[in-house]
């Protein structure tokens, strides 16, 4: 459900079209949401039909047209209750620490694997993390821009502060799985190879 949510968030900024969401939503938004492409424009016509969102033709090329979404004064509520709601947290599906549990059915070189593995993903995440904060403090960030443009300048540095906390919040985790990999490779090098046959 919070796949509209986050629909909702980018199109506060401007109208867009489908295509121009996906491209917003994988340079944004998809840093703290993961949605394909083929949820992404069901949901669109779903909010259309709710009255969430307007959808007009418009021209696109010389002979094309595209669908392009504006938000509705409901689709705003929509947004607002959302955000002053309090989140229900989801019950853990978490198959890294489902595996990292039984690690001793594991060969120690596939062990270390997933362990590097894990250790890998988090730094590349935080890597992301840490540049996604440098385009905001840097004013290089287009939606951010575009977003502060339609801000009241008395708003800005609240709007520009919650983005870099969420993406600082998001750098601590992947740290912490830094950390708890590396540690898992340590506990995997401290017992002795396994036997033969076992």
């Amino acid at each position: 459900m919070s796949l509209r949510y986050a629909l909702l968030a980018l199109l506060t900024v401007e109208p867009m079209t489908g295509y121009d969401l996906a491209k917003r939503f994988e340079s944004s938004v998809a840093f703290v949401w993961h949605a394909p492409d083929s949820q992404i424009y069901p949901e669109l016509r779903k909010m259309a039909k709710e009255a969430l969102l307007e959808a007009e033709e418009i021209s696109w090329g010389p002979n094309g047209k595209k669908t392009q979404y504006r938000i509705t004064s409901e689709g705003r509520d929509a947004f607002r209750q959302w955000m002053n709601t309090p989140l229900e947290y989801s019950r853990e599906r978490d198959p890294v620490h489902l595996k990292a549990a039984y690690l001793e059915w594991a060969e120690p070189s596939a062990a270390r694997q997933h362990m590097q593995a894990h250790i890998d993903y988090h730094t590349m995440r935080r890597a992301q993390w840490t540049g996604m904060i440098a385009e905001l403090r840097g004013a290089t960030n287009e939606m951010l821009n575009k977003r502060l443009a339609a801000t009241p300048e008395q708003d800005r540095r609240r709007t520009l502060e919650y983005k870099i906390f969420t993406y600082e919040g998001l750098i601590a985790r992947a740290e912490t799985e830094i950390e708890w990999g590396k540690q898992g490779l340590r506990l995997i090098d401290s017992f002795p190879a396994p036997q033969q046959g076992t």
